[in-house]
C-alpha cells in the first residue's frame, strides 16, 4: 500500500492534495454526461436526428445517472469504496468508447445511458470524502470535491466544442475515455481504504435505502427541494444550446461551450456557502439560493436578445443551484454516518430525476413556445423549490458525531 493510502488525512480531515485529486477525478467522471450538449447540432446532422431526439441525449445522460445513483451507490456502505470507485471509473471509460464509435442515434443513446450509469463513481468518491472529513470540516471538504464535479460539467462543454473543431464530435469522447482510464489507475493507488459500515445483502440494501426516505423527514424534504432546483437549472442547460445556435446569435459549438464558462463563477462561491453551512447557517443559505434561482429566471427573460442579461441570469442560476446542493449535503451527511452511501443514493437519485425531467420538458417546451416558454417553465420549477424551503420549519442539526 502506498504512503497516500496509509496517511490519508490530518486532524482536520483529508490532506489538500488528496482532496484536489478526488475533485479532478470526480470532474472527469461526470464530464461524459455533459459533453454532448454543445455538440447537439453536429451530432444531429451526422446521425440524422431531429431536435427532440437530440435533446433526449441530454435526458438520457441524466436518467442513466439517476439509475446508477439508485442501484449502484448504496454498495458503498457494504463494499470497499476504493474498489467500487476503480471498477466504475474503468467501466465509464469503456462506455465512452462505445459512444465514440456509435454509428447511429440509438447506439449513441445506449452508450450515453451506460456511461451515465457508471459515472456515479463520482458520488462514491463524494461519500468517501464525507467519511474521511471531521464534522467541523465536512461541508468544506465535500464542497471541494463536488466543485470538481461542477467544473467538470462546465469544462466538458467547453472542451468538447474545441475538440470538435479538431476531429469532429467523436474526438471529445475518445479523449475523455483515455482520461477516465488514467483516473482509474491513479485512484487505485491513491484512495485510502475505510472499513465497511454495513453488512447487508443487495436486496436488503436497496430496501434500506428506501426506508431512509420514510424514516428521515429532513431527507425527504431536501430531496424534493433539490429535485425542483435541478429541474429548473437543467431547463436552462438544455434550452441554452438551442437559443445560442439560432437567431439572433448563430453561435458555433465551440462558442457555445465557451459561454458555459460563465457558470464557473458559481463554483467559486461554493466554498463560501459551505463555510456558512459548517457554522450552522444552512437554512439561510438554502433560502437565499432558492430565491436566487427564481431571480435568475426573471433576468433570463431579457436574455433572448441580450447576451449581457443572458450571462447574468446563467451566473445567478449557477450560484443558486450549487448553494442548494451543498447546503443539502451538509445536513444530510450528518444524519447517519453508517449509512452515508444510502443517504447519498436516496438524495441524489431524487436530485437527478428532477434534472432529467427538467431537460425533457425543456426540449418539448422549446419546440412549442421558444425561449419565453422555457423561461416560464424554469421560473415555475424555481418557485416550487423556494416554496418548499419557505414551508420547512425543521431544525437542521449539524453537529452530530462523525
Amino acid at each position: 500500500m502506498t504512503q497516500l493510502n496509509t496517511r490519508p488525512q490530518t486532524a482536520a480531515g483529508p490532506r489538500r492534495g488528496l482532496l484536489l485529486l478526488m475533485a479532478v477525478a470526480t470532474g472527469l467522471s461526470c464530464a461524459g454526461n455533459y459533453v454532448a450538449q454543445p455538440l447537439l447540432g453536429l451530432i444531429s446532422r451526422e446521425l440524422h436526428l431531429d431536435s427532440v431526439l437530440a435533446g433526449l441525449i441530454v435526458t438520457a445522460a441524466q436518467a442513466g445517472y439517476a439509475l446508477g445513483l439508485m442501484l449502484l451507490i448504496p454498495l458503498g456502505d457494504v463494499v470497499d469504496r476504493r474498489r467500487l470507485t476503480v471498477a466504475l471509473f474503468s467501466a465509464t471509460a469503456l462506455f465512452l468508447t462505445v459512444s465514440a464509435l456509435a454509428p447511429s442515434g440509438p447506439v449513441l443513446l445506449a452508450g450515453t445511458i451506460l456511461t451515465a450509469l457508471t459515472s456515479v463513481g463520482a458520488q462514491v468518491v463524494v461519500a468517501h470524502t464525507a467519511a474521511l472529513a471531521t464534522a467541523e470540516s465536512r461541508g468544506r471538504a465535500v464542497a471541494t470535491v463536488v466543485s470538481g464535479i461542477l467544473l467538470g460539467g462546465l469544462l466538458a462543454r467547453t472542451a468538447a466544442g474545441g475538440l470538435s473543431e479538431l476531429g469532429g464530435w467523436r474526438t471529445a469522447y475518445w479523449v475523455l475515455a483515455a482520461l477516465m482510464a488514467a483516473a482509474a489507475v491513479t485512484l487505485h493507488r491513491a484512495l485510502p481504504r475505510l472499513p465497511v459500515t454495513a453488512d447487508l445483502r443487495y436486496p436488503a440494501l436497496l430496501r434500506s435505502t428506501l426506508s431512509l426516505l420514510r424514516e428521515e423527514p429532513l431527507l425527504r424534504r431536501r430531496a424534493v427541494l433539490s429535485a425542483f432546483s435541478l429541474a429548473s437549472y437543467s431547463v436552462q442547460l438544455t434550452a441554452l444550446t438551442f437559443l445560442l445556435a439560432g437567431e439572433p446569435f448563430h453561435w458555433s459549438p465551440p462558442a457555445i461551450g465557451l459561454f458555459g464558462l460563465v457558470g464557473a463563477v458559481g463554483v467559486l462561491t461554493m466554498t463560501f456557502a459551505a463555510r456558512l453551512g459548517d457554522r450552522g447557517h444552512v437554512r439561510q443559505v438554502t433560502g437565499g439560493a432558492t430565491a436566487l434561482l427564481l431571480a435568475g429566471w426573471l433576468i433570463l427573460f431579457a436574455g433572448e436578445r441580450s447576451l449581457a442579461w443572458l450571462a447574468v441570469g446563467v451566473v445567478a442560476l449557477n450560484i443558486g443551484q450549487q448553494a442548494v446542493l451543498n447546503s443539502s449535503q451538509t445536513v444530510l451527511y450528518a444524519l447517519r454516518p453508517e449509512a452515508r452511501s444510502r443517504i447519498n443514493s436516496a438524495f441524489m437519485t431524487s436530485f437527478f430525476l428532477g434534472g432529467a425531467l427538467g431537460s425533457a420538458l425543456a426540449s418539448v417546451v422549446w419546440a412549442a413556445a421558444g425561449w419565453s416558454g422555457v423561461c416560464v417553465l424554469g421560473s415555475a420549477l424555481a418557485a416550487g423549490s423556494f416554496a418548499i424551503w419557505a414551508t420547512d420549519h425543521t431544525r437542521h442539526i449539524l453537529r452530530l458525531p462523525s
